[in-house]
């Protein structure tokens, strides 16, 4: 980063939210791929472009007291992070975990800014969560605390406000009990959060989109040169439902599969791994990943990341959590035959991980488009909701192709724009912004 205004603006962030490590390092990486832009629009400096992009419109945090199983009562922090509406409501998951903090908050919610406008849907950026762990806790404790957390945050959502949806920590039964909480609370309720179960108003293909949109992101990289998924290994970390579905769509346009991984370890198959005894041990019973050597004993178990261990492919998605790629892993993934990376995760690779990415010439696929799937289909789920429509799973799915298809156009047409050779995370980053700036200019200063 060499402009004088970029630098001027990163170093007032950096001083002021300094204890923020993810949400800097995601500004770090947006103001290095947007300089061309910046050195193109000297005009962005007078009308403080950068300063009002990074900054959010809101943040709201919140105690979320509850009662566990023994009857003792608990208390969490949740937050709401509403970072930019120019182009609808806020739109973002709702992460539990326990490493929820402000700082991921904040990062999540200013990738989503850039990830929701490359779906071309009119959806916002936010991101929400709680340092609430849902593993190994009861579905009545689970529900407690969800309620809890409902009744807080309840009073910031809407509609047409801003509209939640899940992430780590929060599927199908977490949302479940949060539409219930808002519907006890609240006279109108269509639409107020995305990924409810069918019956209670969600879309069909939902649990699949991100994962199913990954994979459709990855074959236009493919296509674009002259590659196909068929025969391919590809490396999957994690075994939510992001990987599992990523691993079922790969599966089925003929790549092989070798792994998986939870926040334990690691399984490896050489010729490919089972998806039906995944589906039973990690969605089924909610177990760990270790259990699949029982079934398969021809399957490698491993502790500790993925990454650390030497596997051939061809291909890798990491699919689990922030920064869970290192520069000394993705040299190792590039050393054993990877070509191709599309991040199913948000921010998976650390900055200095996607340098060796780019320096060895691997495609890379970054997040904010590679698995902006969930959020274009949670924005139909929306607009389900709002006509009072609801679309066959095969309907969806082929919306999805085309939004994704279209991801992977704009980050193309922006990197060949500005001369910088299938650079896909500049490109991306580099189309939604020149979108939203232009939003920025129409509304005045706002």
């Amino acid at each position: 980063m060499v402009n004088n205004y970029m630098t001027r603006v990163y170093d007032k962030l950096s001083k002021t939210f300094e204890h923020e490590t993810e949400f800097l390092q995601a500004v770090k990486n947006f103001l290095d791929a947007i300089e061309p832009v910046i050195e193109k629009h000297p005009e962005y400096e007078d009308l403080a472009i950068l300063e009002r992009i990074t900054e959010p419109e809101r943040i709201i945090s919140f105690r979320v007291p509850w009662v566990d199983d023994q009857g003792k009562v608990q208390v969490n922090r949740g937050y709401r992070v509403q970072f930019n509406s120019l182009n609808g409501p806020y739109k973002g998951g709702i992460r539990f975990h326990p490493s929820v903090n402000q700082s991921i908050m904040k990062f999540l919610a200013f990738e989503q800014i850039f990830k929701n406008d490359l779906t071309g849907l009119p959806i916002g950026g936010g991101k929400g969560g709680a340092d609430f762990d849902p593993k190994g806790k009861s579905d009545n404790e689970v529900m407690n605390f969800t309620q809890s957390f409902m009744t807080e945050l309840q009073k910031y959502i809407g509609a047409d406000e801003d509209v939640p949806a899940g992430d780590i920590g929060v599927g199908a039964r977490e949302i479940g009990y949060m539409f219930g909480q808002y519907k006890r609370l609240n006279a109108k309720t269509p639409g107020v959060l995305t990924g409810k179960p069918i019956p209670a108003g969600g879309s069909q293909g939902r649990t699949e989109a991100t994962g199913y949109g990954l994979i459709y992101f990855l074959l236009e990289m493919l296509i674009e040169v002259n590659e196909s998924l068929e025969g391919k290994r590809v490396m999957i970390s994690g075994s939510g439902n992001v990987a599992y579905f990523a691993a079922k769509k790969a599966m089925e346009l003929g790549g092989v599969v070798v792994s998986l991984s939870d926040s334990d370890g690691a399984i490896y198959a050489q010729n490919g791994i089972d998806l039906d005894t995944v589906k039973q041990i990690k969605i089924d019973n909610r177990g760990r990943i270790k259990e699949y050597i029982d079934a398969d004993s021809d399957a490698e178990y491993f502790e500790g990341s993925l990454w650390d261990h030497d596997i051939k492919a061809d291909i890798a998605l990491p699919c689990a959590t922030q920064n869970e790629i290192n520069e000394e892993q993705a040299q190792r993934l590039v050393d054993n035959g990877i070509k191709f990376v599309a991040e199913g995760a948000n921010m998976p690779s650390h900055t200095n991980a996607v340098k060796v990415f780019k320096e060895n010439k691997l495609y890379y696929g970054p997040g904010k488009a590679a698995n902006a799937g969930g959020v274009a289909v949670s924005a139909l789920e929306m607009s389900q909701n709002s006509q009072r429509l609801r679309w066959t799973t095969e309907e969806v799915d082929e919306k999805l192709k085309v939004i994704m298809k279209d991801i992977f156009k704009q980050a193309l047409d922006a990197s060949n724009a500005y001369d910088l050779d299938h650079d896909y995370a500049a490109g991306a980053d580099i189309a939604s912004f020149e979108s939203i700036a232009k939003l920025m200019i129409m509304n005045g200063v706002v």
